[in-house]
């Protein structure tokens, strides 16, 4: 078992109500670390679970050396789970796993290979085999392609990625789904490798219906963010922009036809002070938008700034 050696890898497993599969799921990563040629660590961060998960995990720390557990009091969501790993992690390359069994441990090394190679900054699982939300599951991947030119088929999968990929990624519920497309416009490499998909162990997935629209919603916010995020002036400017000009315009053909025919056409003048009043709200939404974006800017300046006096912060980048 390897535990002396400063982890390489670190596993983050979000954890809610899966004390029937941890047992199962840590033997079987244990037997996958014992045989892997770098050290690794898992780091199971319970997201406030109501079952006897807490207990289990004491129980099982005395067991394997490699893992470390995390506690969330109440249940914040899969992306708070991974900033939570991310934070206590000390290896230099992440791996996000679920605790359900869907995913085994064994093809772990296979997620983190091309990293460890230097052929990939970010590697995600394609699913192969029988999954009970396919069709949604199209859906969402093929708006997602459609939005963002990404090179791979299942945005939200496991998959592996080098620490700094998480360390720039905005702290925002759910948006753990778009890592791949925001690490891509970020510039890093992505990749996808076939993963098998088992029926899940135990317990049930806690995912409904009701989440598509949250995911659509939260799609749209990350175009936004992508295409306007540095330059808000862009989007509400042109807008405002537009339609001042299109209420100088319908001012313009007010004046006329009262001039020529001498009559007052009522819903003109309506559109007129609409299209001005809009006009200029979103024209000085656009310039509140463009402060927000300098201060953005200046924060991420300063976290390159604090990561360049910390080399120790990622150890791979001294290979």
């Amino acid at each position: 078992m390897i535990t002396a050696a400063m982890p390489q890898v670190s596993v983050l497993v979000p954890a809610k109500d899966e004390a029937e599969n941890l047992p199962m799921f840590l033997e079987l990563c244990d037997a996958m670390i014992r045989a892997a040629a770098v050290p690794y660590e898992v780091i199971v961060v319970d997201d406030g679970s109501r079952d006897g998960t807490p207990a289990l995990l004491e129980q099982l720390k005395a067991k394997y050396g490699w893992l470390r557990s995390e506690r969330h009091r109440a249940q914040r969501g899969i992306a708070d789970a991974l900033r939570t790993g991310y934070l206590a992690a000390r290896g230099g390359i992440l791996v996000f796993y679920p605790a359900d069994l869907q995913f085994k441990p064994e093809d772990i090394p296979r997620l983190v290979q091309p990293i460890l190679d230097g052929q990939s900054d970010m590697v995600t699982g394609f699913k192969q085999g029988h999954y009970e939300k396919a069709f949604v599951s199209k859906i969402y991947n093929g708006l997602s392609r459609s939005l963002f030119d990404v090179p791979v088929r299942d945005l939200n999968n496991v998959k592996a990625y080098r620490r700094e990929i998480m360390a720039d990624q905005p702290a925002r519920p759910d948006w753990h789904r778009y890592m791949i497309v925001l690490a891509h416009a970020q510039g890093y490499t992505v990749s996808e490798i076939p993963v098998p998909l088992y029926p899940r162990h135990a317990g049930r997935s806690k995912f409904g219906l009701s989440r598509i629209p949250i995911g659509v919603l939260d799609m749209l916010a990350v175009w936004f963010e992508l295409r306007f995020g540095q330059k808000p002036l862009l989007a509400f400017g042109m807008l405002g922009a537009a339609l001042f000009a299109l209420g100088v315009l319908a001012g313009l053909v007010a004046l006329g036809v009262l001039l020529v025919q001498g009559i007052g056409l009522r819903w003109i003048w309506t559109l007129i002070q609409t299209c001005l009043l809009l006009g200029s709200i979103f024209f000085a939404t656009g310039l509140l938008g463009e402060q927000v974006a300098v201060t953005r800017a200046e924060q991420r300046e300063l976290r390159r700034r604090l990561d360049a006096l910390r080399p120790d912060a990622y150890p791979e980048r001294e290979r």
